[in-house]
């Protein structure tokens, strides 16, 4: 029998745990990914924008479904480059790009975003627009009046239902009173909501209105 002094066995001890620190012990655990509500690069997407006209808060991303996030995706179409298709039945807008992939946005949709199909184009664009109610709304909410055309609309702002940015569909040069627009009620998108055309995040359509020229194209299905 060969008997190990306690040297001896130390020493071989102190070798296995050695070898466990070099890594020759696999380590299984899978690290957990972030959920994309804390994804630093959708922070940054839906930061807070104190460079605005009316300073913008950041988006709390808890409350919107991460699949309404502005993302790059797949989208092959028959439609040309730089058209925006309006999805209503899954409350996407997309932006057609090359090579068969398109920017995704988010959106809500109010009444008047079920009431109209078709094609059409972006006749004007606004910055911090302002709103005035079509007559039919006002006859619905009277309370609406005071910001009729003939009141000179509702003024640009944080509280103005369109948001940071609009635009404006027309047929021809006929205006349709669709609007694509933004809102600050961001976790309204991906549902129906009582009134509005289709509205997006106001970082989102900050970031469309800077790749939207006059004259785009629109489809709405």
């Amino acid at each position: 029998m060969i008997r190990l002094s306690r040297r001896t066995f130390l020493a071989g001890t102190a070798s296995l745990a050695g070898l466990a620190v070099s890594g020759c012990v696999s380590n299984t655990s899978t690290p957990v990914p972030l959920p994309l509500s804390q994804d630093p690069a959708y922070l940054s997407m839906y930061r807070a924008m104190p460079e605005e006209r009316f300073p913008l808060p950041a988006i709390n991303l808890k409350k919107v479904p991460d699949r309404f996030y502005r993302q790059q995706v797949d989208y092959p179409t028959n439609e040309r480059v730089g058209t925006l298709v309006v999805d209503t039945s899954n409350f996407y807008l997309y932006l057609v790009q090359e090579n068969g992939k398109a920017m995704r946005y988010g959106v809500g949709l109010g009444r008047a975003g079920f009431e109209w199909s078709g094609r059409a184009k972006i006749a004007r664009t606004s910055a911090w627009p302002k709103w005035t109610p079509p007559d039919e709304m006002i006859e619905r909410e009277p309370e609406l009046e005071k910001w009729s055309w003939r009141n000179g609309g509702m003024p640009p702002g944080l509280e103005n239902p369109l948001g940071a940015r609009a635009l404006y569909i027309f047929q021809g040069n006929k205006d349709t009173l669709y609007r694509i627009h933004g809102t600050a009620e961001y976790w309204t998108i991906g549902t129906a909501v009582s009134s509005g055309c289709v509205r997006l995040m106001n970082q989102d359509i900050i970031d469309l209105h800077g790749r939207v020229p006059v004259g785009t194209p629109v489809v709405v299905l």
